[in-house]
């Protein structure tokens, strides 16, 4: 009651608004940077176009400077003042703008022309080595992207002041532990003694701190004592809570979405970036990344980021999961086509970490629902988990269950798992984007559905994945922070850092007798438009499914008739990369922006124009061993009696017959001839040799009506 009386909560909240700036202890302004925008650029930055010196236009702070869907470079320079030594840290303080929902603007930034670290609306400090506090002047460069859209319903991106600054840590972490101690006391209810114990505590340091002259000696002075007593207070605020969260750190990168690819390629390298700089702050912290396709494009555009990142996922810090090409949608796409995004995906890690280098979770936390087929297809592809946490998003029933058995149509069993952390506002009832607050982690445990199944004495455990995502960015400083802090917090899950592996190894330690078993399709309510939405992609799709089925087996037909036939991996394989890469959940469903269906309509091209040469280099090579003078193929696994539309033109007195000597019926048609070769067997090749046949009146043929090829061309 004293506590309400006297606003205690309401009070520190506001002690933290005044104190929360002051862990920079010392600040320098840099320079106003100049930028100018980009066109036509790759991926990674050439520094020739920061050297011209065309183009050029400065921004002061506070001034507008960028408007939605630019890309930018900026240059600057920064030289550390020789009376701040180096005893405490020092940091860049980029604030360049605010944008949108997502991590925009964002840009890369180099520093002596080595690309460091990236700074985005979430991630505005760049701690800065020490061997960068020299007294020599940096340049500073900043290569990125405005985003899909401005901020605050202005037309344009406001600078900021960006700013040298050194931290004084043990301010930084008595805010931190303040802000997560009134975090978890304004989620508890007021008959928990824990609650006023913890407001108490509050209330006692921020009495000690001499707020009198905010940057004064007295106020840093003041700052241990505080410490001291609100360190003791929550200690003495009661046990923490019987359930243990494994939080493990994500940034969900959509390959396109409200961004293309190309957009994409330096989304990865900017998030990755920043990962590898909070692992040197926070040695235990473990981060987990899907898609061998992102990988794959760091590796082309980042050598030295993509081996650091090897390094990281050789000790154990770094995750790489899902041992798919992209996080694929699953309903669409074809059953072969799944397949291969596991084969591509297990190549790539296998490789390039190292066999076993990957975590064997089917790893689809956004993908819009699953088909009961998925279990047996990924457990043949050695996956044996599965995480997501889509179904949350139904739009009218909850899912009855948060861990579970998922049974594929053959008996196929996966131990699967539904993360039950709610972001505060949102109306769904999970999210892949969690920011480690106190709020969150006790979402997680009230928001499971089965707080009872485990054994007695036995609580099961649960998996948190935070990070700013869907456009990247990751992790923050503040939510490493927070997840220090409440692995033993007073009423709060016991929150540690930790591998999504070693969550499913605990969770099917613990809990595998019990759990229940869904044994059917993992449908979404939501999302329903996506399957008919963007048809000519999805008609592409199909198509391409198709030709790349007929062109392998042709391929394989030709290598068992001729030794010297080399079968066309490298053509396929390009194949099918970027047919995965368009089964993308976001691509192929139809989700995405204008500019990503013309960047897929071309790579589409590129497929039939791959299935096409391999399919004319094959039929080449078996015409030239089964003889004949034109080849009839059946390449699918059934009977086929129906009639074959070709496009060529028999002369008259001309006919066609088959090896066996079976008279084959033609009839010219618009377009060119339709014929009857009777039934062929599964996957197999008829040669049909032309013979002379007495010229009469042409007669319909007799056998049925003609099946409709269609002859039009993607590019129609």
């Amino acid at each position: 009651m004293l506590h309400q009386i006297r606003f205690t909560s309401q009070k520190i909240a506001k002690f933290i608004e005044l104190i929360e700036h002051l862990y920079y202890r010392r600040r320098t302004s840099l320079e106003p940077f100049h930028y100018k925008t980009l066109n036509n650029i790759p991926s990674s930055l050439h520094m020739q176009v920061v050297n011209d010196e065309s183009g050029w236009n400065e921004v002061p702070p506070n001034r507008y400077w960028g408007e939605a869907n630019v890309d930018f470079v900026m240059r600057g320079e920064f030289q550390i003042p020789a009376e701040w030594g180096s005893e405490d840290p020092t940091a860049l303080f980029l604030p360049i703008g605010k944008a949108g929902n997502f991590s925009h603007p964002e840009a890369l930034v180099y520093i002596d022309d080595e690309p460091y670290a990236a700074c985005d609306r979430h991630h505005q400090e760049i701690l800065l080595r020490t061997g960068l506090n020299d007294g020599a002047v940096h340049r500073l460069v900043l290569h990125g992207w405005t985003g899909s859209q401005t901020g605050g319903g202005e037309i344009a991106l406001r600078m900021g002041q960006p700013e040298l600054v050194q931290i004084h840590q043990p301010t930084r972490d008595f805010i931190a532990l303040a802000r997560v101690a009134l975090g978890i006391a304004e989620e508890l209810t007021g008959d928990n003694p824990t609650r006023a114990h913890l407001l108490t505590a509050l209330d006692q340091a921020f009495k000690l701190l001499d707020t009198r002259e905010p940057f004064g000696k007295n106020f840093y002075a003041s700052v241990g004592e505080a410490a001291g007593v609100l360190q003791q207070g929550i200690e003495a605020a009661g046990p923490t809570l019987d359930v243990d969260i494994t939080a493990v750190g994500h940034a969900h990168i959509d390959l396109a979405w409200l961004w293309t690819l190309a957009q994409t390629r330096r989304k990865a390298g900017r998030t990755f970036h920043n990962v590898l700089r909070l692992m040197e702050q926070f040695p235990d912290y473990r981060f987990v990344q899907s898609q061998a396709q992102l990988y794959e494009y760091v590796r082309q555009d980042y050598p030295e980021l993509f081996q650091a990142i090897s390094q990281k996922i050789e000790d154990g810090h770094w995750e790489a999961i899902g041992g798919m090409w992209v996080e694929a949608d699953c309903n669409i796409s074809g059953g072969e086509a799944l397949a291969r995004q596991f084969l591509l995906g297990h190549q790539f890690f296998k490789q390039y970490f190292g066999a076993g280098s990957y975590t064997p979770v089917l790893w689809l936390p956004d993908v819009f629902g699953f088909p009961w087929s998925l279990p047996q297809l990924a457990k043949e592809a050695g996956i044996q988990y599965f995480f997501s946490i889509k179904l949350g998003w139904s739009q009218y029933n909850r899912f009855p269950y948060d861990s579970f058995l998922w049974q594929g149509i053959d008996g196929t069993r996966l131990l699967t798992h539904f993360s039950t952390t709610i972001e505060k506002g949102a109306s769904h009832a999970s999210t892949y984007n969690a920011k480690a607050t106190p709020y969150e982690a006790l979402s997680t445990w009230r928001n499971f559905q089965q707080k009872d199944w485990g054994a007695p004495g036995q609580t099961p455990p649960l998996l948190m994945v935070y990070g700013h995502g869907d456009g990247g960015g990751g992790p923050t400083y503040e939510m490493l922070e927070n997840i220090r802090l409440m692995g033993n917090f007073p009423a709060t899950p016991r929150v540690t850092p930790g591998r999504v592996g070693d969550f499913f190894k605990k969770l099917e330690g613990d809990m595998g007798e019990v759990l229940p078993v869904w044994n059917g399709e993992l449908y979404l309510e939501y999302h329903r438009g996506t399957y008919t939405s963007q048809a000519r992609s999805k008609r592409a799709n199909r198509k391409s499914e198709f030709s790349l089925h007929d062109a392998e087996f042709l391929a394989v037909y030709a290598m068992t008739l001729d030794k010297h036939y080399l079968y066309p991996h490298e053509m396929l394989h390009r194949a099918w990369e970027l047919l995965c890469l368009n089964q993308f959940h976001d691509i192929l469903p139809g989700t995405s922006i204008g500019d990503v269906y013309e960047d897929s309509l071309n790579q589409y091209r590129e497929v039939f124009n791959l299935g096409r040469q391999v399919r004319d280099e094959a039929l080449l090579t078996i015409s030239q061993h089964l003889g004949g003078d034109l080849l009839v193929v059946n390449p699918s696994s059934f009977d086929r009696s129906d009639l074959v539309v070709h496009d060529g033109v028999l002369p008259p007195g001309v006919g066609l017959q088959r090896a066996d000597g079976h008279k084959v019926a033609v009839q010219n048609v618009e377009g060119g001839l339709v014929l009857d070769v009777g039934t062929l067997p599964p996957y197999s090749v008829e040669p049909l040799k032309f013979v002379e046949v007495p010229i009469k009146p042409e007669t319909p043929l007799e056998t049925g009506g003609v099946l409709h090829v269609s002859v039009r061309h993607l590019e129609n």
